[in-house]
């Protein structure tokens, strides 16, 4: 059947699953033969329909097609007999022993006669290797996790367990397409076509109008080794499945060499005096010529005379067959990407390599353009170790080195990589060098040793054990490859390539031990341990830079490269025969610079191109999604998953990186937080807790359960209970010290220009979410709108106190006022809310909301006349014309701009709505009010979920503004009320974490907010005072005192609001009681705000927690 043919049945059957039609479906399944329905199969074993099973089997393989098909039968027919035994239906079970089970007694006859001979046993699971033989529904799920296995590794079954990705309603929108263009065919078209059959093609009859063609828019599912006949024991646990050989695949290479051989000369290799021992035959394997199979990219390797099967095969035994490793197919959903930003950090310098440690998933190895490296801990967001570069002995190198190093020829990091175990660090340079570092523990890093590797630049670095010996791989720009032990010493030399060696891939399939390596002119080749030379020689596409890579389990190789003109390339190869699998489209521009690529576990690749990253799945040539990454990311950003894939460390413009997380990767940093500061810190005594000390305050009812997505502590004002005294030592170092800045040259700070000289308070503050400009809304209702511009000060363009911005205002005067005739603006409380894209803001000042076109100042459209007065606003996120607007009577209207409609009015809150907050990740809206209340509301139905009340401090009344803001994960909120700050987890509705004021920061809260990592959180106090607390533990790192940002000699002024820029975390901008705005950030010289405080040990106990925080709360 052709191919058009075999997407047209694919076409078919989604349009009969859509359609429900599940019997037609199943039927054209099994007789087609294209897509094996794991869903229906595990649906009909677990049910035991057993007739059925095998009856859709059969459209797929038969008893006797191979070693898997055999044993999946056995399995399925097995399992039927045991059944009928269990139930002592003797009769039933003598049937299936004759009818069915006899066929295998010819490949194993003593097998057979055990299985008879259960039949004698009142009860099989006398049978010791039955024993363990649970109940029906148990050893049913058992078997099919078996079979599962021997499907997928079934050659029959290659290609058909993964339905192709479709949009939905595939087949309605191909005859549409069809009819339209029949309709603009028509001679006389009408505008709206009466379409009643689709036997005929379509024509309008009568002339009547002009051309007016019509359109009209209207998915299915997935799936996983064999031994031969297993002893009966196979339900303890059933058939042994674990030990797996990849026999199958070890092929590969050695047909796409012989394939090569006959095509390329065999190149001298330079071996030099320390050989390592070979693998016996080794070299035989690949030199033996093979037959192409009948069907090019299929190798059989169930065919006993297939070479590498005589080869790898152990001594016959019916008792043991290997088969390929599994690869995974699940079907995909948008948690499994990385695509949320979870971290920006600056390094300093231009990143030029990333590797993630291969245990540890929240430890990044980063190399720099300036030959630094730098070992990160992500849970911390803190930098473990650096290590500048400097030759460590010069008196070993060669004159012309000596020379190079001495002109101070600037040297950068070309590649860093971390060895299998993690407990060594590679890093190769871009001037002859490569330096090993012995890891040891996150603040043990150590000289192991300096290699002299190439002449010029060393271009990669993997990496590898042949023969069971680590060793170092590396190449150049002297067209050589060198393998070096870990000590430093050269084991081979390679030479063949006639241009600079780009990149190497070691790998190794089964007992075969290869390297893959690329040049500059795009030549492809391959090398065993030995003197044989290189045994392939292929083009790369593009003939030029290329990288390749494996998939986590080995089993599949891609590539990834650019062309001299600019053009990109990723494919997958066809390992059989040394083609190209399969060409990846998306790539749109040209770009001077070579793409970076990634593998993500076997399922996704990421590649950094025109300043985002595209995501593929493996199985699919078209783009699956990509993201910016919250923009700021360079022209061709290099990309790297961490081993989990659920992190992928990004490279950005501005000599940094940020890491992208998808929900796994938020739960991972959180729930690594707390053992990364125990294993970084040195002990510290019990007197630590004096560092913030806690004050006396009313019971804080914070219930923590382990279930909760956020990590649960036991915290009020960042302090855990406290411990008994590990060291009575009072000169032990301290990990950390809370940062105070007293003095205006301690921190970076700009006053924004003001032409008018407003003195009206600042009672809203907002940075643009392009993070070039700021809005301001004061008491007044007048809006003011800053904006910086790109100049060589500031390339960027963004909010920066090194330069001063501009105050924007149209040509025609206009300004951004509100409507507030008739308002008492004392007693009035404003609002603001920014559409995404910038263009629109909306806001109110007592009065009747007002969307104000940016540009050009006008009012675009006005609404919700008061009263009631509307109190907060709030875009929907995924939809700009669905507002939620709080309102003075305590309701919030859902409304819709569009329409002029309120579609809901939620009613649960008993004061003024002062906070509202979405989340897409949990499908709610947050509410608060003036009446110290969070309420949780279902974005589907708009209906209540819960109400969770603020715990007051004694004395304090349940009253004041309450503002609520997501974490960037989406499930943590900031609450925050003038007497403290609040953490809840919104995924259980509950208070995990609280800040109360005291000590230097006492006064009452006027505003706080995350930055935009949330990482930190900003807080203005009502003295001039300024917190800033770590965004996970609430505790404080930093306190910026009035001093340090107020004009001397203003007694008086107070910051009133606080807002944090959208892509800088360390940038935050506070809105004074005298109109006046200052943009913040820490010094140069510091670059951040404090350091991470220390983290206590956590009790999991949610009862012991309880205790110890209200004992904690009561002294």
């Amino acid at each position: 059947m052709s191919s058009l043919s075999r997407e047209l049945v694919f076409l078919i059957l989604q349009f009969l699953e859509e359609e429900k039609f599940k019997e037609s479906v199943h039927r054209l399944e099994k007789e087609s033969g294209f897509f094996f329905n794991t869903k229906y199969f595990d649906e009909k074993v677990l049910a035991g329909e057993w007739d059925e099973v095998e009856k859709y089997l059969s459209g797929f393989t038969k008893v006797d097609d191979n070693r898997y098909s055999m044993k999946i039968f056995f399995e399925i027919r097995k399992q039927k007999y045991l059944e009928a035994l269990d139930r002592q239906d003797k009769a039933k079970a003598v049937e299936i022993l004759v009818q069915d089970l006899r066929v295998f007694s010819t490949f194993n006859e003593d097998l057979y006669k055990e299985i008879t001979q259960l039949l004698t046993l009142q009860n099989f699971r006398e049978n010791d290797q039955l024993s363990k033989y649970g109940d029906t529904k148990t050893a049913r799920t058992v078997m099919l996790a078996e079979v599962k296995k021997l499907i997928e590794a079934n050659p029959l079954f290659r290609d058909k367990l993964t339905f192709p990705t479709l949009r939905s309603s595939r087949l309605r929108t191909l005859i549409n397409q069809s009819l339209n263009w029949q309709h603009q065919l028509c001679k006389n078209p009408r505008p709206n076509p009466d379409i009643k059959t689709l036997f005929t093609d379509h024509t309008c009859a009568v002339p009547n109008g002009p051309l007016a063609p019509s359109s009209v828019n209207q998915p299915v599912t997935t799936l996983t080794k064999p031994t031969a006949f297993p002893s009966l024991g196979a339900h303890g646990p059933f058939p042994p499945g674990s030990a797996v050989a990849a026999a199958a695949n070890a092929g590969a290479l050695a047909s796409w060499m012989a394939a090569a051989s006959g095509a390329s000369a065999v190149q001298a290799a330079v071996v030099t005096p320390a050989p390592m021992p070979l693998h016996q035959n080794q070299v035989a394997i690949l030199k033996r010529p093979r037959t192409p199979p009948a069907t090019p990219g299929i190798v059989d390797y169930q065919n006993p005379d297939h070479e590498l099967m005589k080869r790898l095969r152990p001594a016959p035994s019916v008792e043991e067959v290997t088969y390929p490793a599994p690869r995974q197919q699940a079907p995909w959903s948008p948690e499994d990407l990385p695509l949320k930003v979870a971290l920006a950090l600056h390094q300093g310098a231009t990143v030029t390599s990333m590797e993630f440690h291969p245990m540890q998933n929240t430890l990044l190895l980063v190399g720099s353009a300036t030959g630094e490296i730098t070992l990160w801990e992500l849970a911390v967001r803190e930098k473990l170790v650096s290590r500048p570069f400097k030759v460590w002995d010069m008196t070993k190198f060669t004159n012309q080195f000596q020379a190079l190093i001495a002109k101070e020829t600037p040297i950068s990091v070309t590649r860093v990589a971390w060895s299998p175990d993690g407990n060594f660090i590679g890093v190769a340079y871009s001037k002859h060098l490569v330096h090993l570092y012995a890891f040891s523990g996150p603040n043990d890093l150590r000289q192991h040793a300096e290699i002299d590797a190439h002449v010029g630049a060393v271009n990669d670095l993997a990496f590898a054990i042949p023969n069971r010996q680590l060793c170092v791989v590396t190449c150049g720009d002297d067209k050589l490859i060198k393998v070096w032990d870990v000590q430093g010493r050269k084991h081979f030399t390679f030479e063949g390539h006639e241009t600079p060696v780009y990149s190497i891939c070691p790998h190794h399939k089964e007992n075969i031990q290869f390297i893959f390596s690329t040049a500059i002119d795009g030549k492809i080749k391959a090398w065993l341990y030995d003197n044989m030379g290189s045994r392939v020689d292929y083009d790369a596409p593009g003939k030029w830079c290329t990288t390749m890579l494996y998939s986590a389990d080995g089993s599949r190789l891609f590539s990834c490269g650019t062309s001299k003109d600019g053009d990109f390339f990723l494919v997958e190869w066809n390992e059989s025969e040394g083609s190209i699998k399969r060409t990846y489209l998306g790539f749109h521009k040209k770009l001077a610079g070579v793409v970076q690529f990634d593998t993500s576990k076997n399922h996704f690749l990421a590649v950094g191109e025109d300043g985002q990253v595209k995501f593929w799945d493996m199985d699919n040539i078209n783009v699956l999604t990509s993201t910016d990454a919250e923009g700021g990311l360079p022209a061709l950003p290099r990309v790297r998953f961490n081993r989990e894939g659920n992190l992928l460390a990004v490279s950005t413009a501005d000599n940094g990186f940020k890491i992208l997380a998808n929900t796994a990767g938020f739960r991972s940093l959180r729930a690594m937080e707390a053992s990364a500061f125990e294993t970084m810190r040195n002990p510290v005594d019990s007197s630590l807790t004096k560092a913030v000390p806690g004050a006396p305050v009313a019971s804080v009812s914070c219930k923590i359960e382990r279930g909760s997505p956020v990590r649960p502590s036991p915290i009020l004002n960042g302090i855990d209970p406290p411990k008994p005294r590990i060291d009575d030592s009072t000169d032990k170092p301290r990990p950390w010290q809370l940062a105070e800045i007293l003095d205006h040259a301690q921190c970076r700070q700009a006053t924004l220009p003001d032409t008018a000289g407003s003195s009206v308070k600042v009672v809203r503050l907002l940075y643009t979410n392009s993070g070039a400009g700021i809005l301001a809304l004061g008491l007044n209702g007048i809006q003011r709108l800053w904006k910086w511009v790109r100049s060589e000060q500031n390339p960027s363009g963004k909010a920066t106190t090194a330069v001063a911005p501009q105050q924007w205002q149209p040509n025609s005067g206009l300004l951004m006022a509100n409507d507030v005739s008739g308002v008492n603006l004392e007693e009035s409380n404003p609002c603001i809310a920014l559409s995404k894209n910038d263009s629109y803001v909306m806001s109110a000042a007592g009065g009747k909301v007002s969307l104000f076109n940016m540009m050009t100042f006008k009012v675009m459209t006005t609404f919700m006349q008061p009263p009631p007065a509307s109190t907060f606003l709030a875009f929907h996120p995924q939809d700009n014309n669905i507002i939620a607007i709080g309102m003075e009577d305590s309701t919030i209207h859902i409304y819709n701009v569009r329409v002029d409609e309120v579609k809901s009015k939620l009613k649960g809150h008993q004061k003024r709505i002062t906070g509202l907050a979405f989340s897409t990740t949990l499908n709610i809206l947050v509410s608060s009010g003036a009446d110290a209340q969070i309420c949780f509301w279902s974005i589907d139905t708009w209906e209540k979920r819960k109400s969770v009340a603020i715990q007051m401090p004694a004395g304090k009344a349940a009253s004041g503004d309450t503002r609520v803001q997501f974490h960037v994960d989406q499930i943590r909120i900031l609450a925050v009320h003038e007497t403290q700050l609040a953490i809840f987890d919104a995924s259980k509705m509950e208070c995990i974490r609280q800040w109360i004021p005291q000590d230097s920061l006492s006064a009452p809260i006027s505003s706080a907010v995350y930055a935009c990592n949330s990482q930190l959180i900003y807080a203005t106090f009502r003295d001039g005072n300024i917190g800033v607390f770590d965004g996970d533990s609430l505790r404080l790192r930093c306190r910026i005192s009035p001093s340090a940002y107020f004009p001397q000699g203003n007694q008086g002024l107070s910051p009133l609001v606080v807002a944090a820029h959208p892509q800088e975390p360390n940038q935050f901008a506070v809105g004074l009681n005298d109109g006046s705005v200052k943009v913040i950030e820490p010094s140069e010289a510091e670059g951040k705000w404090g350091m991470v405080p220390p983290s206590e040990a956590i009790n999991t106990s949610p009862s012991t927690t309880n205790n110890q925080t209200q004992e904690q709360l009561q002294r």
